[in-house]
C-alpha cells in the first residue's frame, strides 16, 4: 500500500504543472516514484485522480469535484507547502 506522503507527492506534482480535469500530464513524466501505478490505483478508486488511456500513452490528472480534499492531504503530508496550493 501506498503512504500518504507519497500520493502528496504526485498530487503535488500534477498540481504545480496545473493538472486538473481534462488537463492531463503523461504518466511517463512521474518516473522517480517507485509504485506509481499502485499510487493512482488507489487515488482513482476514491475518484481523485483521473486517468486518461491513449492510443500511445496514458495521462493522469487531478479531479476538480476533490480540489479541498486534495489540497488538505497535501498540505498535512507536506506542511512546508501550506498555504501556497491555489
Amino acid at each position: 500500500m501506498a503512504s500518504d506522503l507519497e500520493k502528496a507527492q504526485v498530487m503535488f506534482k500534477l498540481t504545480r504543472k496545473n493538472n486538473w480535469g481534462s488537463c492531463y500530464d503523461r504518466t511517463e513524466h512521474f518516473k522517480r516514484f517507485q509504485n506509481l501505478d499502485e499510487i493512482l490505483n488507489e487515488l482513482s478508486k476514491i475518484g481523485w485522480v483521473i486517468v486518461h488511456k491513449k492510443g500511445k500513452f496514458t495521462g493522469i490528472s487531478l479531479n476538480t469535484g476533490h480540489k479541498r480534499e486534495i489540497i488538505k492531504l497535501i498540505e498535512k503530508e507536506m506542511p512546508e507547502l501550506r498555504g501556497i496550493i491555489k
